[in-house]
């Protein structure tokens, strides 16, 4: 079989790119249904892209490289492709942005724009071998129990990264590039919730409260949320991107710095009430007890100094942790590192080396924030990559 683009991974990106790549696309994956993922994100609803998308949103060994694809693509091109499918939408906190009825209703629109550009989707198929003979990509596909040879002038790879394992996430990417020689910067679960070995947050378990989250100088005002095993939420998530094994995270529960004037000025009309008992209308009373326990918290309100209470105020916008771990790619939204940008056309999405090999999405080494970023990074790969691929023609 004879065709102008194989597109492995039928997700956000590999989509995208179809319905853009002009005539003669195969886009293949294994699952039973194309865009899985974009099925399950937003609770449902799709974080399909965010109002304020710009590279300083994304994590990269090469800060720049995404530059080209974000700003050729924006949010505001998806959100009109959005429009024209009359797809209802609203934003909620800091611009992100989910469909009103269903995740699916992205899907339909990708594949209605996949079948306006002639493509064809192959479900339920495993790529085996891959080779390239000086012009034409040789792959071996298997489908329906059949053993398929597919010739393709250009091979792109959206794949995806290794998050979400029990979706059929795997390192498949990162195999492809190996074998046509292109590094891969090592991969990591991202947008992960962090463990604690000693279990210390377990009676903390569903307790959430809005704070500043810091890693590697980068900060989030999001809400944090404590569980049985460790921290998640949004703001926990947002930071995990920017820490490896055995960093510490900072942790302000006063983002606001208003908490010492209001304990002072408190102490003048409560001072007879219980530190953490004034404490707890300000944080979860469960949280007050945690850090009563662990930092020694006793005595009235009125019993303290203003240095005391400016010392309390110090340790509650400076708590420190270190987690053991992430609870890994299982639960992890999207994978941190990936095909080395060093190996690519940051305007095609090409690899330098190897003509008509183009990677693209999650596979890459670019990583957004939470909130409809990594979804935005998807379209805008895949748009530049299948624009390349159809001037290429």
């Amino acid at each position: 079989m004879n065709i102008e683009t194989l597109i492995i991974g039928a997700g956000a990106a590999g989509m995208m790119a179809a319905a853009h790549a002009g005539p003669g696309v195969l886009v293949v994956d294994h699952a039973k249904a194309p865009g899985e993922k974009i099925r399950i994100s937003g609770g449902g609803r799709c974080n399909f892209t965010n109002l304020h998308n710009s590279p300083a949103s994304f994590i990269s060994q090469n800060k720049h490289f995404c530059k080209s694809a974000l700003g050729r693509y924006t949010q505001w091109d998806f959100i009109n492709l959005v429009d024209q499918h009359r797809i209802p939408w609203h934003e909620k906190t800091l611009g992100q942005l989910f469909c009103d009825t269903s995740a699916r209703d992205i899907i339909t629109m990708l594949h209605a724009e996949m079948d306006r550009a002639g493509a064809m989707l192959w479900l339920q198929t495993t790529v085996g071998d891959i080779s390239h003979d000086g012009s034409h990509f040789r792959i071996t596909l298997m489908r329906e129990g059949h053993q398929h040879q597919v010739a393709a002038r250009n091979l792109v790879v959206a794949s995806g990264g290794k998050s979400i394992p029990k979706m059929g996430a795997s390192d498949l990417a990162y195999r492809i590039a190996d074998r046509f020689g292109l590094p891969v910067v090592a991969p990591h679960p991202a947008l992960v919730p962090l463990t604690f070995s000693d279990d210390r947050f377990k009676p903390l378990a569903g307790v959430a409260t809005q704070a500043r989250v810091t890693a590697h100088g980068t900060a989030f005002d999001e809400a944090i949320l404590f569980t049985h095993r460790g921290l998640s939420g949004p703001a926990v998530l947002q930071v995990s991107s920017y820490i490896s094994d055995g960093e510490a995270i900072s942790i302000n529960l006063n983002p606001a710095d208003t908490l010492y004037t209001t304990l002072r000025a408190q102490r003048q009309i409560a001072g007879r009430k219980a530190l953490t008992t004034v404490l707890a209308q300000h944080l979860p009373t469960r949280l007050v007890d945690h850090l009563a326990a662990d930092w020694g918290l006793a005595g009235n309100l009125a019993d303290q100094s203003d240095t005391a209470l400016q010392s309390l105020c110090d340790q509650l916008q400076s708590w420190t942790l270190t987690p053991s771990g992430t609870e890994g790619y299982r639960t992890a939204e999207v994978t941190r590192g990936g095909v080395d940008t060093a190996a690519l056309s940051s305007k095609t999405m090409g690899a330098k080396s190897v003509s008509g090999l183009y990677f693209i999405g999650e596979c890459v080494d670019v990583t957004g924030w939470l909130g409809g970023y990594n979804f935005q990074w998807a379209w805008s790969s895949g748009w530049a990559a299948g624009q390349a691929i159809r001037s290429s023609g």
